[in-house]
């Protein structure tokens, strides 16, 4: 199937696990993909595994207003248009009570998780075509409070009023908007957040996560980047302003 084809996404946070996992899916279905990360290399190597003539990339810092606006030319420039806007940069900080919390951490948590989203609307959006699709990575701790990780948990929820704000700013031209509320994903994110709960026995940690969770696993990237291409695609072309949680049941219990 080709669910999106002669569609033009940009991916931020290309270089992660879903965002990796996402581009591999849209372009599986037709699209063309610029990805973007902090890290050139890794952004390079990430592509070259892609193994796709329809991916390109682009490094910078989603946090700089400069560098949001050299990614957008630069993919308009090359493929002529922006379709599909998968705003997912994220970082975790540390794992801290918030009395502990170095300031500098919680500055650059906000500057990539909420500063970086909506930078990204602010500069992308108006570039993108009428009918577009938006998708903001926010987290289950966008839903609730997770001791520990204050930073995050405010960024996330600060996503979600974005992510609303938005949808209805862009509501005349057709631009739906929407965000993914993963809970624990089996990538280096949580790898982090184990080792920083756990450092001798991160696997204990992992599985103290999972007795929380209703379907009692992690969700995996490929199942993220599905939720993304159903959002990115023409079949939810009526949904907008919604928070679509994938957390395996844990935001309900």
């Amino acid at each position: 199937m080709e669910r999106l084809k002669d569609k033009v996404a940009v991916i931020t946070g290309g270089a992660g696990g879903i965002g990796l996992a996402t581009a591999e899916t849209f372009l599986q279905e037709g699209a063309k993909v610029m990805l973007v990360d902090l890290n050139e290399h890794e952004l390079k190597e990430r592509a070259a595994a892609l193994k796709n003539d329809n991916v390109i990339y682009f490094a910078g810092d989603v946090s700089h207003a400069a560098d949001v606006k050299k990614y957008t030319e630069a993919c308009i420039n090359y493929f002529g248009k922006i379709d599909i806007f998968f705003n997912n940069a994220g970082i975790e900080g540390v794992f801290s009570p918030i009395s502990e919390y170095p300031e500098e951490v919680f500055d650059r948590v906000i500057a990539v998780n909420l500063k970086g989203v909506w930078l990204g609307c602010k500069i992308v959006i108006p570039k993108m075509t009428d009918g577009s699709s938006v998708i903001l990575t926010s987290s289950v701790a966008g839903l609730k409070g997770f001791i520990n990780l204050s930073p995050y948990v405010a960024s996330k929820h600060a996503v979600t009023g974005v992510m609303r704000t938005i949808a209805l700013e862009f509501a005349e031209r057709r631009i739906r908007v929407n965000s993914i509320h993963p809970g624990p994903v089996n990538n280096r994110m949580m790898r982090s957040i184990e080792k920083q709960i756990s450092p001798n026995d991160p696997d204990e940690a992992e599985k103290s996560f999972e007795s929380i969770i209703p379907f009692k696993r992690y969700a995996e990237n490929k199942e993220i980047a599905n939720l993304a291409l159903f959002l990115a695609s023409d079949e939810s072309a009526y949904l907008t302003g919604t928070t679509q949680v994938i957390d395996g049941g844990m935001s309900i219990v």
